[in-house]
């Protein structure tokens, strides 16, 4: 069963609660010391999908592999996996090394060892010196690298990690994505992380695993996915674009916005109707005369490293957003060039399917506390 460096094997993986399907026949591969992120929004099976491979929800049909193994009725205390949640779930009645020392200390090993591997996690998390802190005296992001240690004292194959960062501000998450990435390459330990943050996902991971509603959208490294996505729903969640309405005329020309461009697909036959993505750095500003578009700018907005432009798209009631370094007044007019590899061409929306792309991504900017909802 085992292939090549595969540690997580998911087959046909259905999980139901009173009728709702939340995992649709999932199949998943996760290799041996490899970073992956599960991302989506609310509800689409990323926190049932983490709590199937560690035990703590049993699957409707399909099978689950460690290591070759299938570990369907193994329970959580026997596989070799640790779970770090929101909640960091620690002990607060005792200090940080006795919280570390916890799960060292039910698997009997002797007391010189346990103290040795707790030096080396707290070295490694930056809490040396914190041994008889109380929990309750330490700092979100402290607790949470309390947590880490716990979980990483044990030497596990695999870490389950499910929004970990969520309880953390801004800042401090920033700095802990780094920290992760840090020790999960030291440690050679595979990671198995639960996010709907797009920027986390992209600052972590080797590879990233999209979901809507149970099933896998799209699974690739950061770059592949950003750069190429196979569906509007990945577009818009991973990152911000434009989605143009565009007929494909042949092969490697498109149009739209009144223009025909060449651009690197094909195998959508000729003049059929299609999804154009445009991401909004890739637009090129020129003057209005040199441009294969000219539009007006609407709105400029400076984000810290850029400006986010509206710009009125030609012969359009829409808008498309583009990113630019250099400020554009707002009601100049202004020229926009796209090269072939900035334009990706996908299978046109349902209307069914776009109201659904809207409503999961309203759903998930409103999202206040990154807590999953899987089984609500």
């Amino acid at each position: 069963m085992n292939n090549t460096n595969t540690l997580i094997s998911l087959r046909g993986v259905t999980v139901e609660y009173d009728g709702v399907v939340v995992l649709d026949h999932l199949d998943l591969d996760i290799k041996d010391k490899e970073f992956v992120t599960l991302l989506g929004p609310s509800g689409c099976g990323k926190t049932t999908t983490l709590r199937i491979i560690g035990g703590f929800t049993e699957p409707s049909q399909g099978d689950v592999f460690f290591d070759g193994v299938k570990i369907n009725d193994v329970p959580p205390y026997k596989r070799n996996v640790n779970t770090v949640f929101q909640r960091y779930a620690l002990f607060p009645h005792l200090n940080v090394y006795e919280n570390i020392e916890f799960g060292l200390k039910i698997t009997k090993l002797p007391e010189e060892e346990r103290k040795k591997r707790i030096k080396e996690m707290l070295a490694m998390v930056g809490l040396s010196g914190f041994e008889l802190r109380r929990v309750n005296q330490l700092s979100g992001g402290q607790q949470q690298r309390v947590a880490i240690a716990r979980a990483l004292v044990n030497h596990p194959r695999l870490l389950l990690l499910d929004e970990p960062l969520g309880a953390l501000d801004l800042k401090l998450r920033k700095e802990m994505q780094i920290e992760l990435k840090r020790i999960q390459q030291q440690l050679g330990i595979t990671f198995l992380y639960v996010t709907h943050d797009q920027e986390e996902a992209l600052t972590m991971s080797d590879r990233i695993v999209i979901m809507k509603n149970g099933e896998i959208q799209q699974m690739g490294t950061p770059t592949d996915i950003y750069n190429e996505p196979i569906n509007a729903f990945v577009a818009d969640f991973i990152g911000e674009s434009n989605i143009v309405d565009g007929v494909m005329i042949e092969d490697y020309l498109v149009e739209f916005g009144g223009r025909r461009l060449p651009c690197l697909d094909g195998g959508f036959g000729k003049n059929v109707k299609v999804d154009v993505v445009i991401r909004p750095e890739d637009w090129e500003i020129c003057k209005p005369e040199n441009g294969q578009f000219r539009g007006i700018v609407k709105s400029s907005v400076f984000k810290g490293v850029h400006y986010e432009l509206m710009v009125q798209a030609p012969g359009e009631e829409e808008e498309w957003m583009v990113h630019t370094i250099e400020n554009h007044p707002v009601g100049s007019e202004i020229g926009l060039i796209l090269t072939p590899d900035d334009i990706h061409i996908m299978n046109k929306m349902s209307p069914e399917e776009e109201a659904e792309l809207v409503s999961a991504l309203e759903a998930d900017s409103i999202l206040e506390d990154g807590e999953e909802s899987d089984e609500e």
